[in-house]
């Protein structure tokens, strides 16, 4: 049944630059409806409205195009090519997730799934339909199912040949493809992911409680976080990557090949002053093009002035000053407590 075809069509994800590609069912995932209702009944999706809001095709696959015969998961390496546990120490500088140093992933990772699509629509024509973390599609449970790797402890997906510095991109169609044997877990009695997060946002292995999680708090939450947790943020002022960087899988990871993944350097640890000083005509124009300019100014100084007040550095205060009157009450709050962090 077309085995010739996925084959073929593997080898063209590769010549693309995927690192990874499977095969499986729509309805391949039948425990995740379950999982991602009780993730959502015990409340640990936070704000995170849309995720109770799309539930239902969220956790049937098969539900949001019943036509679909296949899908194709994709994964695509941003590996970095230092430690960003290392960035830990610049305290007076920000630390932006690994993803988030480049051009926006959707846009690029999109391009190269539609290119694969084509090629599938000249070979064996039928439809095909493409997404990218755009849509009610969990990427990484159809990801295991298509034996790309498997679900770790911190949640994410890891391959044995790739690490788990990967984006993931699925493409449905309605061709009918043979279907690859879902990966099973290696994870061991490892546990390095769950014993370093700052904020304790694992309750057991292989759950996540967004609402302690860095890179839920400094992308999807708004307004004021929650006291308690900000001493945890240390210099991350957009997603944590600890959980990622210490898994020792990433012994196999590739360096991102894609040259638009490769760390702009004015994301690369920015002085915490100079992102404290942008209003939102600055804000916009710094990050165009970035995955960053979507939280909005005031999310994103909010986090600046968090991470100021954890820099145990007094020559920022004049920095975080300036905004304890804010228009944002978000912002004027954090820089407030900026300010009384640092001994003002």
């Amino acid at each position: 049944m077309n085995e010739g075809l996925a084959s073929n069509l593997k080898a063209e994800a590769a010549r693309l630059g995927f690192v990874g590609a499977g095969i499986c069912a729509p309805d391949a995932i039948p425990e995740a409806a379950g999982r991602l209702a009780a993730f959502v009944e015990a409340g640990r999706h936070g704000q995170m409205g849309w995720m109770a809001e799309r539930m239902h095709w969220r956790g049937d696959p098969a539900s949001l195009w019943p036509e679909a015969r296949s899908v194709v998961m994709l994964a695509e390496s941003y590996a970095p090519d230092s430690d960003p546990l290392a960035d830990l120490a610049a305290r007076d500088r920000g630390l932006i997730s690994v993803y988030a140093r480049h051009r926006d992933y959707h846009d690029v990772l999109k391009k190269k799934l539609k290119a694969l699509g084509r090629w599938l629509l000249a070979e064996a024509g039928g439809e095909i339909k493409v997404f990218v973390d755009t849509a009610p599609v969990m990427e990484k449970p159809l990801a295991q199912a298509a034996g790309l790797g498997w679900q770790g402890k911190h949640t994410n997906l890891l391959g044995r040949g790739f690490g788990n510095w990967v984006f993931l991109g699925a493409l449905f169609t309605t061709v009918d493809l043979p279907k690859d044997a879902a990966e099973v877990d290696h994870c061991g009695s490892c546990r390095a992911c769950l014993d370093i997060c700052p904020t304790d946002a694992f309750p057991a292995p292989y759950q996540l409680d967004a609402r302690r999680c860095i890179s839920y708090l400094t992308i999807e939450h708004k307004g004021p976080v929650d006291e308690a947790l900000r001493p945890g943020l240390g210099n991350r002022i957009y997603g944590c990557d600890d959980c990622l960087a210490v898994c020792p899988w990433n012994k196999f990871a590739a360096e991102a090949r894609e040259a638009k993944y490769h760390a702009r350097d004015d994301l690369t640890l920015p002085a915490l002053a100079e992102l404290a000083a942008l209003d939102d005509a600055g804000f916009r124009a710094r990050f165009s093009g970035s995955p960053i300019k979507r939280i909005g100014r005031d999310r994103f100084v909010r986090n600046v002035c968090y991470a100021i007040g954890n820099s145990a550095t007094p020559a920022l205060r004049p920095a975080v000053q300036a905004l304890c009157d804010d228009p944002d009450p978000a912002v004027a709050d954090a820089a407030r407590w900026a300010v009384a962090r640092l001994g003002g």
